[in-house]
């Protein structure tokens, strides 16, 4: 029996066999002449239509409610889902299976057999929980359901597949992976982690100092600078603010494949991007920057993602699920003009480059203080531009971003050295 068939047939292994033997004494019966066995047969059939009628009473009593810990998986991260549905049935049933649809989006095994239900006469509560393990296949918006239970009546013979409420859409984010730490920098260049770690080492008496204010507590004067300045001088106990760090990921279809811009996970290439970007971002907010995200013409990707904040880095993420490459901007630029200009660490990446994008790139002139380039494409000759200045990396689609971030970083270092 093929599998359409199967899901229309309405009984059981056990019931399949009823109605043959039930047929089977019919005929005979017949030819025979031998009344009990039509008996049986009647008897039989009669049984086969009283758990068909049952089955009928059985019915979805509410919607279905889904519940995914964590709420929104990365690629290749897994999660747990728990499912609950109401059913009711005026009489007992069997044990029955239950099957929750999964996108391609998702892996996992969402099927499993449900318990038996009580009678609703009898105070049943009737309701059905499952719970199942899924793992993020690809980066997304993707819809579980609907819900699929089949029961059967408490003699096993008829079964009936019931699909009850709507899908539930579950976000997968893109991985982040660890990156390496970034160089020892100060100024822009280095973020609040640093800083930090800098003022704890220069000692009391060499704390930065400020004017006095009127409010400000007698107890935070430093006396050696009131000494030396010889006007009322307060320790500056605040941080400094958190510097900014900028990353681009470059959109322009004509440095990707066409499939890009078609459903998330369609193009490799742009799936290595988009991991190399958040991965960037949560790195960078980690060390203590504000990292805004932008396109290469400009425009913001996400909200500004605040330094030492790395749950709201993860949250950040979460948005680049369904980005997309986009038709090319007529400026046809790899990094705004806006961002050209800006002192602290500046992330770049961007697909196949074109001798006219080497040229403009390395036109550019970075300006910044730690100049990031990554390149995801089969080849990239960056020779040039890492002559200028840029620490420049090559990731073929579907490699280790980590070993393109070491690479980037290594030759910071062998810049410092020389």
């Amino acid at each position: 029996m093929s599998a359409g068939l199967k899901r229309l047939w309405p009984f059981t292994l056990r019931g399949t066999g009823a109605v043959a033997l039930a047929i089977a004494a019919f005929v005979i019966a017949q030819r025979a002449g031998i009344p009990e066995l039509m008996y049986f047969a009647t008897l039989l059939a009669a049984l086969l239509a009283g758990s068909a009628i049952a089955l009928l009473l059985t019915r979805g009593t509410g919607s279905v409610s889904r519940v995914v810990t964590p709420e929104t998986p990365e690629v290749g991260g897994s999660a747990t889902v728990v499912v609950r549905a109401g059913l009711s049935s005026t009489l007992p049933t069997g044990p029955g299976r239950w099957n929750d649809t999964l996108p391609t989006g998702l892996t996992g095994r969402a099927q499993g057999t449900s318990a038996p239900l009580a009678s609703t006469l009898s105070g049943g509560a009737g309701t059905v929980e499952v719970r199942y393990d899924v793992v993020g296949a690809s980066r997304g918006i993707h819809s579980i359901g609907p819900l699929e239970v089949t029961t059967t009546d408490p003699f096993g013979l008829v079964r009936r597949r019931i699909a009850l409420g709507r899908t539930t859409p579950v976000t997968v984010a893109p991985a982040i992976v660890d990156l390496a730490p970034l160089p020892s920098a100060s100024g822009e260049a280095g973020g609040t982690r640093q800083t930090a770690a800098l003022q704890l080492g220069q000692g009391a008496d060499n704390l930065v100092a400020r004017p006095y204010a009127p409010g400000d507590s007698m107890r935070r004067i430093h006396w050696r600078a009131t000494a030396h300045r010889d006007t009322l001088m307060v320790r500056q106990e605040e941080q400094e603010s958190s510097p900014a760090a900028t990353v681009v990921l470059d959109r322009a279809l004509s440095r990707w494949s066409p499939l890009a811009s078609h459903a998330p996970g369609s193009d490799p290439a742009f799936e290595t991007a988009v991991t190399a970007c958040v991965s960037a971002v949560a790195h960078l907010v980690h060390e203590g920057y504000t990292v805004d995200v932008v396109d290469s013409d400009g425009t913001l990707l996400s909200d500004p993602v605040e330094g030492g904040d790395d749950a709201e880095a993860r949250a950040a993420a979460a948005g680049f699920a369904s980005v997309r490459a986009r038709a090319d901007d007529p400026s046809r630029r790899i990094v705004p003009a806006s961002v050209s200009a800006l002192l602290g660490p500046v992330v770049v990446i961007t697909g196949t480059l074109h001798p006219e994008d080497r040229a403009a790139v390395g036109a550019v002139g970075p300006h910044s203080a730690l100049p990031v380039l990554i390149v995801v494409a089969e080849h990239a000759e960056l020779d040039t531009l890492r002559g200028v200045g840029w620490r420049a990396a090559h990731l073929p689609a579907g490699s280790d971003v980590t070993l393109a971030w070491d690479d980037a970083m290594e030759q910071g270092y062998a810049r410092v050295g020389r």
